[in-house]
Parts: structure tokens; C-alpha cells; sequence
């Protein structure tokens, strides 16, 4: 029976059959390995969102109590205003801030006629040379704040860190700078150094960041003992990965409030030198310089004098109003409390 046609063709059919099998396992193999391919991609798509995600997310809850302080919204709107005043002053400004007629020297105010804040002692267009001072007085504060930020943060989570000789000599030497009153110290440097836009940025900058190396190097000591810490230190992460991505996202908050807070201080210092004559030179117009200009003419033309003033005190309290909220919404203490 065995060598029957029958039975050969039969047990050829199963060999057959044995030999195709694993032809269709390795189909199956690879279906499921597409499949895996998928999913892994999936996998990586949506972790890659979910970081964003929660960003949008922590960004619009930011805003929403950034919303909750009126004050500050009205700094903001200032702030805009004289941010986009500064940048499209070219087509904001009546005239060029430089344009000298002498049969218009001090022009009084009036909103009907071609000069709305009237003229200085040289003809010159009020309005646009306080359009055109925006520029340096924005462009001084953000600058000088973001090199001291970048210099005191930076060697102040250093020393916080590690201690040891290299905090002690920073910290001597930061003591040293302490002891010269701020606008002593950047007159002396600006004699030294001598009028000019980058030399009154480095001169602020020399001791501006003062202030945020004490800040990180206290906000350090404390942080750096707390539990994440440890269990990140516990996990064999480096001390760059510790700073970098657990030390430094806890301190920010604190030192994005004292930036802010100081950028009103720096608007402020260098138009106190530019009224001294040791910031900002005479041929770029500057509030303090226009300020000083306009002194002699207070009981004449109060307007060269006054209305510079009032738009530096303007810029610098919605600044300040902006960084008081600031400190109500991203301090942790302040919501305990």
C-alpha cells in the first residue's frame, strides 16, 4: 500500500506542503515587524508631541495669570508700543531725528500742526527724537541685562556647585564691586572707556551681573540639596546633566523676575550718563542727552526737557509693573503664602 501511486502522491503533497510552511512564517515574520516598526514610530511621534504639548499648555497658563493682573497688561501693551515704535521708526517718525530748520527752533506742542511735541532749540522734531531715543534705551537694557545674565549666572551656579577656592575668590571679588556705588563706578569706567554705545554696554555690564551671580550661587546652595537632586545624583547622572536639566529650570523663575526689574534700572543709568554727556554720543539722539539739551529751556520751553523725561518714566514703569507680576505668578512662595 505503501508504494501505491496513491500514497506517494499523498506524502508528496505533505512534503510539499512542509516545504511551503515556512515560506508563510517568514510572511508572518515580517507583518509583525512592520507592525512593530509602526508602532515604535507611533510611539516616538507622540513623545516627541507630548513636550510641546505641555509647553503650549504651560505657556497659555502663564498668560491666563498674567491676565489676572491689570496692571501688568497695560506694561505689556506699553512695552509693545514702544518696542514697535523703536523698530519701524523709520516710517513711525514725522521727520528725521537729525533734520535741522532754525526758523522752527521751539515750536510749542499742537496736535494740529505738523510738530505734535513741538521743537527743540535746533528746529529738530521732538517726536521722532523720542521715537529714535527708544531704540538706544531698549537696545541698552536688553543687552546689558543679557551679558550680565549670561556672566553672573553662569559663574554663579559654578560656584553655588562646587564650592571649594573658586567660589571663594568670585565671591571676594564681587564684594570688592559691591563697595563702589553703581553710578560712581560707571562714570569711572565711561572716563576710562570714554563716551560711545558699545562702551556704556560693557561699562553696566562690568557690574550688572553682580546681582545675578549672588542670586544663582544662593539659589544653588539651596536647590542642590534637595531630594530630585540626590536621586538624580543617585542615578550615576552627570554634574552637567544635574545643572543643565534639574538645577537650572528651578532657578530661572527667579532670575527672570530680577532681570526684568534691573532692565528698568539700566534704561535709567544710561540716560543719567547721556545727560552727564559720558554715554550716548551727541549725534545719536538718547532721551538723557535731549534732557539735558532742553534744561536751559525750562522756563521757556518746557516741552525739549519734559516730554523726553515723561517717556523714559513711562517706559520704566511698565517695565517695573510687568516684572512686580512676574514675581506674583512664577514664585512658589509667594503662592503658598
Amino acid at each position: 500500500m505503501r508504494d501505491s501511486p496513491i500514497c506517494l502522491d499523498g506524502m508528496e503533497a505533505v512534503d510539499e506542503g512542509r516545504r511551503a510552511l515556512p515560506t508563510w512564517e517568514a510572511m508572518r515574520s515580517d507583518e509583525l515587524q512592520e507592525a512593530r516598526k509602526v508602532r515604535e514610530t507611533r510611539t516616538r511621534l507622540s513623545a516627541s508631541a507630548r513636550p510641546l504639548g505641555l509647553a503650549v499648555k504651560n505657556f497659555l497658563s502663564f498668560m491666563r495669570q498674567m491676565a489676572g493682573h491689570p496692571a501688568a497688561v497695560v506694561g505689556g501693551v506699553v512695552i509693545l508700543l514702544y518696542v514697535a515704535a523703536a523698530i519701524f521708526a523709520p516710517w513711525v517718525a514725522p521727520c528725521a531725528p537729525d533734520e535741522v530748520s532754525l526758523t522752527r527752533r521751539l515750536v510749542p506742542p499742537t496736535w494740529t500742526g505738523a510738530f505734535p511735541l513741538g521743537t527743540d532749540q535746533l528746529g529738530r522734531d521732538i517726536l521722532s527724537r523720542i521715537i529714535y531715543g527708544a531704540r538706544v534705551s531698549i537696545l541698552v537694557g536688553v543687552l546689558t541685562i543679557a551679558i550680565s545674565v549670561t556672566v553672573g549666572v553662569s559663574l554663579g551656579v559654578v560656584a553655588g556647585y562646587f564650592r571649594g577656592p573658586f567660589d571663594r575668590l568670585v565671591s571676594r571679588f564681587t564684594d570688592l564691586l559691591l563697595a563702589f556705588p553703581y553710578l560712581i563706578f560707571v562714570i569711572g569706567a565711561m572716563a576710562v572707556l570714554g563716551p560711545g554705545f558699545w562702551n556704556l554696554i560693557w561699562a553696566l555690564s562690568f557690574k550688572g551681573w553682580v546681582e545675578f551671580y549672588r542670586l544663582a550661587r544662593a539659589e544653588v546652595m539651596s536647590e542642590k540639596t534637595r531630594e530630585y537632586v540626590e536621586a538624580a545624583r543617585a542615578l550615576g547622572r552627570s554634574h552637567a546633566a544635574i545643572i543643565c536639566s534639574e538645577i537650572l529650570p528651578n532657578i530661572m523663575h527667579s532670575i527672570l523676575v530680577l532681570g526684568t526689574l534691573r532692565m528698568g534700572n539700566m534704561i535709567v543709568l544710561e540716560s543719567s550718563l547721556s545727560f552727564l554727556g559720558l554715554g550716548i554720543p551727541p549725534r545719536i539722539p538718547a532721551w538723557g542727552s535731549m534732557v539735558n539739551d532742553g534744561r536751559r529751556y525750562m522756563l521757556t520751553a518746557w516741552w525739549v526737557a519734559t516730554l523726553p523725561g515723561l517717556a523714559l518714566v513711562v517706559l520704566v514703569l511698565a517695565i517695573n509693573l510687568v516684572g512686580e507680576a512676574l514675581r506674583d505668578v512664577l514664585d512658589p512662595r509667594l503662592k503658598e503664602t
